[in-house]
């Protein structure tokens, strides 16, 4: 699964205090040398309690995800809600056993070297599970406005999820619960999760089922004919044949040219989601 190298790539950078810089460095610890990789900021742990104790590791990776969200750096965060989650997910149900790890190993695809990071810091994420909603929240509103990037995590929690259960067997409760807050956390919709649910990857046209109908003014619950018919209104107004037609600055031309990839975009997306009818 190709897609997660990316990702979880992006996820051992922050782990070693990489890819958002010296700030997010200082407060994941970056010293595994000395089995300090994630120590946090003295008396933070204080303010961010776990059972009624003082909790710096969860204080340190909710640090991390609280400045990735603040700098946009929108790929790191994923990368981090990707590892942070799974580790919680493994362990929502009971122990974690050697099926969701190695489910989670195989998943991901990062040079060696930073493998080391990605375990520490999986374990030390996976050692509490109750604050797992407390994450999907802070994250899902960093993207409330193009969700699509956390498609792919909702796909390997599920993927995590299901690595111990025999053919056709539930999900366990706990799992479930877990995956439906982080879907809702997400602002996720409906299709994607009926997509991870049944171990679809998502498309890869970076958009979302929600902004599709947007870019097009269409309501979700509209049939396809209507948005056909919404989508051809548009492209008279933005096909490049129109630009030749008008007088336009560089700048103009480029962004008519954009609008017009973004609807076609929008309307091939709709049309894979509603099963590809209609051409």
């Amino acid at each position: 699964m190709t897609v997660w190298g990316k990702l979880f790539g992006t996820a051992a950078g922050i782990a070693a205090g990489g890819p958002v810089g010296g700030i997010v460095g200082f407060l994941l610890g970056a010293r595994a040398d000395n089995d300090k990789l994630l120590s946090s900021p003295a008396g933070w742990g204080k303010n961010f309690p776990s059972y009624g104790k003082a909790d710096p590791q969860g204080a340190t990776f909710f640090s991390a995800v609280k400045i990735a969200a603040l700098f946009g750096k929108k790929e790191q965060l994923v990368g981090l809600a990707s590892l942070v989650l799974s580790a919680k997910i493994a362990k929502i149900d009971g122990p974690v056993n050697n099926s969701e790890i190695e489910a989670f190993k195989n998943a991901i695809n990062v040079p060696p070297e930073q493998l080391s990071a990605i375990a520490k810091a999986f374990d030390k994420a996976r050692e509490r599970t109750d604050d797992f909603e407390r994450y999907a929240v802070e994250i899902g509103e960093a993207f409330k406005d193009n969700p699509q990037p956390l498609e792919p995590v909702l796909f390997l929690l599920f993927h995590i999820a299901r690595a111990d259960l025999e053919k056709n067997m539930p999900l366990h409760p706990a799992e479930k619960d877990f995956l439906k807050r982080v879907h809702k956390a997400f602002h996720l919709s409906e299709t994607a999760w009926k997509r991870a649910s049944l171990g679809i990857l998502p498309p890869e046209n970076n958009i979302s089922d929600i902004n599709a109908y947007r870019i097009l003014g269409v309501p979700h619950e509209a049939d396809l004919e209507t948005i056909r018919i919404r989508w051809k209104v548009l492209m008279k107004k933005y096909h490049p044949d129109i630009l030749q037609q008008k007088i336009l600055t560089k700048e103009q031309e480029k962004t008519f040219r954009d609008r017009a990839q973004r609807i076609n975009n929008a309307w091939d997306h709709i049309k894979k989601e509603r099963n590809g009818h209609a051409s």
